[in-house]
Parts: structure tokens; C-alpha cells; sequence
């Protein structure tokens, strides 16, 4: 196209917009870890070679033409579907979940490399998943994993509020865990075990292949989920609709 000049990139899609009658707007997050925002032309066109390479999730090889406005895919071959997500409610659910917080942490022109590996860790651990409640670690994991990178990450050694060693409560909206005096002045600081606190720091600091293999029931994994959802939705002050509905299955 005249005026424009061509760039291979690479990125996972988090977002599909619809966009005139054949066209989508695609979210991506790009290799290098930037938020990138595409038209893929004729991609809602009935036998379209771009609408099976930009289905969510789908990690990307394309082709993109800039100028003025938004960049225009051109051609696409996929690096790795994630299909292992598609056909489980469950599943698929998870991988929407864990796609709109990595759409909420990833900026345009904001390039950030640990991103895309850890998205597509995740991705795979989806995949890899057994059973629902290791769903549920999944998604809290990754969650917990991004936002502490970003630089909200659970302070879960000593009170938050006054260093105390020995805690009991654990807020959201005071950033870890505190003691019985802070958590008295703290609104809505929950009780919580030395149990439930471990498995806290092991979705920071513990990888996904150790996770998937770690035991956990359901009530452990739901209550980690709804930690998580908490943290990611109060930190990030968005409405995580994707994770609700993961949630509510």
C-alpha cells in the first residue's frame, strides 16, 4: 500500500472487536511485550484464510502494514493455537480469564519481555490442567505472578502495616497479610491460615510445572481463585467480567 511500510511481528491475540461488517480489531500482546492493536482485513469473511489465525489465544506470526492509524494484518501463520483450551467450558473459561489480565497489564509502546513468555506458560498450563481446581491455580498463579511484576505483588512474610511476624487477617486493599491489632483498624481485612498463606506465596514464587503436580482440593483452590480475582480487580480497578464468569462456573 502506498505510504506504508510492512513489519513481521509476533503476538499472542487477547481481544477480537468487531469492526464494519468483515473486518476485527485485534488486541495482542506482542512479543517484546508491548500491547499492540490490529486490523485483521476479512477476517469475519466466510472462508477467510485470517479467521482461524486470529481466534483468541492463538500466538501469531503476521504481518502487519503501518501508516497512519492502526497497523492492517496482511498474512498470519500461527505458532501455536493453544487448541488444548477449546474444547472444555472450563478451560476455555480459564484461558479468557487469564487473556483479559494480561490485556489489563500490557500497554501500547510499553515494550516488557517477561510478559509473553509467562502468558504462553500459562496457556499451556491450561492446557496441561487435570481437573477444576488446578484450573483454578492456573488462573491465580498467573494473576498473582503479573501483578506482583508490575509491582503489586502480596506482602505475605510480616504485617504489611507494622512488621509484625505474626499475622492473622489478610487484606486486599492493604497490600498482605496483617496482625490482629492493624487488621482491627483495617476494613475488611479476612482471616486467614498459615495454610492458605503459603499456597499465597507459592502462586508468586513457585513455578507452573510445580503447581500442576502439587495437590490441592477444591475448597484450597476456589478460595485461591477468589484471591486472586480480588487482588487483580482491586489493583487493576477494572471490572474482570471474563474472570467472573470463570468464577461462577
Amino acid at each position: 500500500m502506498p505510504g506504508r511500510k510492512s513489519l513481521r511481528r509476533r503476538g499472542i491475540v487477547l481481544d477480537r472487536t468487531k469492526l464494519k461488517e468483515q473486518d476485527l480489531i485485534l488486541t495482542m500482546l506482542s512479543l517484546g511485550g508491548e500491547q499492540l492493536r490490529v486490523v485483521a482485513k476479512g477476517a469475519r469473511k466466510p472462508g477467510s484464510r485470517l479467521a482461524a489465525r486470529t481466534e483468541l489465544f492463538c500466538d501469531v506470526d503476521f504481518v502487519e502494514s503501518v501508516g497512519r492509524g492502526m497497523g492492517i494484518v496482511s498474512e498470519a501463520q500461527v505458532i501455536d493455537a493453544h487448541a488444548g483450551v477449546r474444547n472444555e467450558l472450563d478451560k476455555l473459561s480459564c484461558a479468557s480469564a487469564i487473556a483479559e489480565v494480561a490485556r489489563f497489564t500490557c500497554y501500547q509502546d510499553v515494550e516488557d519481555p517477561f510478559l509473553h513468555p509467562l502468558l504462553t506458560r500459562a496457556l499451556v498450563a491450561c492446557e496441561q490442567a487435570s481437573d477444576r481446581a488446578h484450573l483454578d491455580v492456573v488462573f491465580s498463579a498467573y494473576a498473582f505472578k503479573v501483578l506482583s511484576h508490575a509491582g503489586w505483588r502480596p506482602v505475605l512474610d510480616n504485617c504489611v502495616a507494622c512488621g509484625e511476624p505474626t499475622t492473622s487477617r489478610f487484606s486486599i486493599h492493604a497490600g498482605g497479610v496483617l496482625c490482629e491489632s492493624c487488621a482491627s483498624e483495617t476494613e475488611a481485612a479476612m482471616r486467614v491460615d498459615p495454610h492458605m498463606v503459603g499456597w499465597l506465596a507459592a502462586m508468586v514464587g513457585s513455578t507452573f510445572d510445580v503447581l500442576l503436580e502439587t495437590p490441592v482440593d477444591n475448597d484450597t483452590a476456589s478460595a485461591l481463585l477468589w484471591f486472586a480475582h480480588g487482588w487483580a480487580s482491586t489493583h487493576l480497578d477494572v471490572r474482570l467480567r471474563a474472570v467472573e464468569f470463570f468464577a461462577g462456573l
